[in-house]
């Protein structure tokens, strides 16, 4: 009996080595497939003249930057000629005794909240004063390019339009 025991036990541990052994050869094929494959693609991929992409970069960045200058003056004339500051006369109904803040153009508005919106993206609202034309930033607000602060109607942020 002890005999037949360790016959049977002997019997399983081969099976078990068996097994391990073709589980040790596949993992041999495995570490040589990849390693080749390793080789292949070292010898396909050839490494490109850094110093010719680093130069294709700046020429685009240039190119880019020409083109962002370009609009904005173009924005900037646009602004100045459709939407001027209200002449001094168009007040005079409304005069108190605090002196008018001055008011600043719609490019500076634009400006501003376009600026508040890359410097900090998590609190992109700027507060509204006294130097906001009204109409102007009702214009905003009505076409969609700013929203008021869901709860304080004296701040709004330029709405981030995603492409």
């Amino acid at each position: 009996m002890v005999l037949a025991a360790a016959e049977s036990k002997n019997k399983q541990l081969e099976e078990d080595l068996k097994r391990e052994q073709q589980w040790h050869e596949e993992q041999n094929q495995l570490v040589d497939f990849l390693t080749k494959m390793e080789e292949e693609t070292k010898a396909q991929v050839e490494l490109p003249e850094k110093s010719s992409d680093i130069d294709k970069l700046q020429n685009e960045i240039l190119k880019v930057t020409t083109f962002k200058n370009k609009l904005l003056i173009a924005l900037k004339e646009f602004l100045e000629e459709h939407f001027p500051l209200p002449k001094e006369g168009v007040s005079a109904k409304k005069k108190s005794k605090k002196p008018a803040a001055e008011l600043i153009t719609l490019h500076k508005i634009l400006e501003i909240l376009m600026e508040q919106l890359m410097r900090r993206p998590h609190e992109p609202y700027v507060t509204i004063n006294d130097s906001f034309w009204p109409p102007y930033i009702e214009l905003l607000l009505r076409y969609g390019i700013a929203l008021r602060h869901p709860e304080d109607p004296n701040r709004m942020r330029l709405e981030a339009f995603h492409i």
